[in-house]
């Protein structure tokens, strides 16, 4: 794939979505957002696929980038991932349709990382060849992987695509790092001692760039893990939050107080470290930011 290509962006409109865009766009690329608000090239609901294809309907593109989510804010119970769940399924079958109908030959999927399941996967880097989409532990959390297991298999089986999927580690940086600030201020952002457990982490800008390189030199039917080189606990990232910026350290509560917090709980209680070597030595991708520290600092210098 060349640069200088049609691109279609599903989320545009989104923290991440926005980022991608930029970096395509620095990238040579034209790019096309895809959503339902106003600010879009193309306005269509992923989850209405007769509308979807109207809205298509005689465009072309060489790529479509897939980074839509239904989540306005950090999802706290399990109900909360429900929509992005089904976003997942039903939107990417939609989407593939949409792709086909504008000739487009690749298709760039966000995943993420709690794909290979929630829980403690001890101190080994989970890489791209380890299982993703494992049964879930209750029915809740098989919910949300089924979810994660079934949108990768309509990317890398869709036909006449070249489908890609980016397992993202957990988001933080500019647009997204903001939200936190006024619960650290207001005290409003518990947090639960992490005892050794930790979890992949990624800059936004960052993962953006993961995209851009997707795009460029991802193979087809290919995963990749897409985290920076320093797992850190959400407890610690939280607390590194509010160091940096001058904000009240976290209260800290047990574990088990989480529990209302249903779908917050289960990540707070998983430990899982990945490996981003696939993506750094097939894609060309290195992270700017090494670790949350790294980039947490940045994003301060540069508000």
């Amino acid at each position: 794939m060349t640069t200088n290509q049609s691109i279609l962006l599903a989320g545009a409109s989104g923290v991440l979505g926005r980022h991608i865009t930029r970096a395509l766009t620095e990238a040579g690329h034209r790019v096309a957002g895809l959503g339902r608000g106003p600010a879009n090239d193309v306005r269509a609901d992923l989850m209405d696929r007769d509308a979807l294809l109207r809205a298509v309907d005689g465009r072309h593109y060489d790529t479509v980038v897939l980074a839509a989510t239904a989540l306005r804010k950090a999802p706290l119970r399990h109900r909360d991932m429900h929509a992005t769940d089904d976003l997942r399924v039903d939107g990417t079958a939609h989407l593939i349709e949409a792709a086909r109908a504008t000739g487009a030959r690749r298709l760039v999927a966000e995943s993420m990382v709690f794909g290979y399941g929630y829980g403690d996967h001890g101190d080994r880097a989970v890489t791209e060849s380890d299982t993703f989409g494992p049964q879930g532990t209750t029915l809740q959390l098989e919910r949300h992987i089924a979810a994660m297991r079934v949108k990768e298999r309509l990317v890398f089986e869709a036909a006449g695509l070249e489908g890609i999927a980016l397992r993202f580690g957990l988001f933080y940086g500019a647009g997204g790092t903001d939200a936190l600030l006024p619960l650290l201020r207001g005290r409003r952002l518990p947090v639960a001692e992490d005892h050794g457990r930790v979890l992949p982490w990624v800059d936004l800008a960052d993962a953006a760039s993961a995209v851009a390189a997707a795009v460029e030199h991802g193979r087809p039917g290919e995963a990749y893990n897409v985290a920076d080189r320093t797992p850190l606990g959400f407890a610690a990232h939280v607390r590194a939050v509010a160091e940096e910026f001058g904000l009240p350290r976290p209260m800290t509560v047990p574990l088990w107080m989480m529990g209302p917090m249903t779908y917050a709980h289960a990540v707070m209680r998983t430990t899982l470290r990945v490996s981003s070597a696939k993506a750094e030595r097939e894609l060309g991708w290195t992270p700017a930011h090494a670790s949350a520290y790294d980039g947490l600092a940045a994003l301060k210098a540069s508000a």
